[in-house]
């Protein structure tokens, strides 16, 4: 698909230098560049539900739980 976007000059420079040093066309250069970022915000969205979820669930251990794995640990000499 073809668009047209506006971006700093200085950016626009900076992206051509290393699309030349990459070896890549400006369109590979600038679809991969948004492609990282797309993931990356996937990545973020994807955490902070993660967050939301485990801040919303009762993660205590059960007293007996506890208990009982505290007496299944063997006794060490440190």
């Amino acid at each position: 698909m073809e668009t047209a976007v506006t971006i700093p000059d200085e950016v626009f420079r900076q992206a051509e230098e290393l699309a030349a040093a990459l070896g890549l066309s400006r369109s590979d250069l600038y679809a991969a560049a948004l492609a990282e970022f797309i993931r990356e915000r996937r990545e973020e969205r994807i955490t902070e539900r993660l967050n939301e979820v485990y801040a919303e669930a009762d993660s205590s251990l059960d007293p007996v739980l506890d208990k009982l794995q505290a007496i299944s640990l063997p006794v060490e000499q440190w």
